[in-house]
């Protein structure tokens, strides 16, 4: 074991004897950051949506009047950007750190894909290095935010780990889908986080239904769900229930979310406002 350490405690989750006793790991933002309230997003299994709800979310509490950042954390998948159109955006630095790079609206980000040449271009990183770069994307990187939302990759592995270790999260919000199989892993994501003494502002669930264009009937593509069992079972709010909806996946696929024109998300903005005691934007 000792050969195979890193001497890095904050990217490994193994119980070893160089851990002695609670160690605080939280590392500490860049000193020019100012940052009130940090929010962690995540999916138990990818392809749930849990990008889209984060840049939603974002969208949603610009409009309000806060300001917002996005730290994407998803470093072998990131899509933060595109949904935004930030494309050939050149990310400027200096000794005192990286300045986030700014969309149409006014929302700060940082990723890979904003720092690498070609967004098509893999990142084949061991989980060491991809830990590394999320805490440099904390530690160096100037954020001036209320609310700095985390989009997590999916799963519970590094990454998610990291966040919740080294980072002041006040909370998380946790995406699902409908199926039986999603059920089950939103359950392992739910129970992650109580080890971890992470609060969940609540559960969002995408792909929910497909409304009917002619009758307005629900169509529920994949079968009944089961947000609401799981969301008794750990006493946690469901936040929304997201349908298929072609004109917002256009919005994303043309870089344009910040035009989105719907309320899924207006009832949790609203809950997470109130849970983290938001004060009114300036």
């Amino acid at each position: 074991m000792a050969e195979e350490c890193t001497h890095d405690c904050s990217t490994c989750s193994a119980s070893c004897a160089s851990r002695t006793g609670a160690q605080d790991l939280k590392l500490p933002a860049n000193p020019a950051s100012k940052i009130k309230h940090v929010i962690g997003v995540m999916s138990g299994k990818g392809g749930v949506g849990k990008s889209l709800v984060t840049t939603m979310l974002a969208v949603l509490l610009r409009r309000e009047g806060y300001r917002v950042g996005i730290l994407d954390a998803d470093i072998t998948g990131p899509s933060i950007p595109k949904a935004f159109g930030m494309k050939n955006v050149e990310i400027y630095g200096d000794q005192n750190g990286m300045i986030p790079a700014a969309s149409k609206t006014g929302i700060d980000m940082i990723s890979v894909n904003l720092l690498l040449g070609d967004e098509t271009k893999p990142v084949v990183w061991r989980g060491s290095l991809i830990a590394g770069t999320v805490q440099q994307f904390w530690q160096e990187t100037i954020w001036d935010v209320d609310v700095l939302l985390v989009d997590c990759p999916p799963g519970t592995g590094d990454v998610p780990l990291t966040v919740f270790q080294t980072m002041p999260v006040d909370g998380i919000v946790i995406v699902s889908s409908p199926q039986d199989l999603v059920s089950m892993i939103v359950s392992k994501a739910a129970n992650m986080a109580q080890m971890m003494n992470i609060p969940v502002l609540g559960l969002v669930e995408n792909l929910s239904f497909v409304k009917c264009p002619d009758c307005g009937k629900e169509i529920k593509v994949f079968g009944e769900s089961h947000i609401e069992e799981i969301a008794e079972k750990f006493g946690y709010d469901l936040l929304a229930r997201i349908p298929m909806d072609p004109k917002l996946s256009a919005l994303v696929d043309r870089g344009m979310i910040e035009l989105m024109e719907n309320d899924y998300l207006e009832a949790a903005v609203q809950k997470i406002v109130e849970k983290l005691n938001l004060q009114p934007a300036e």
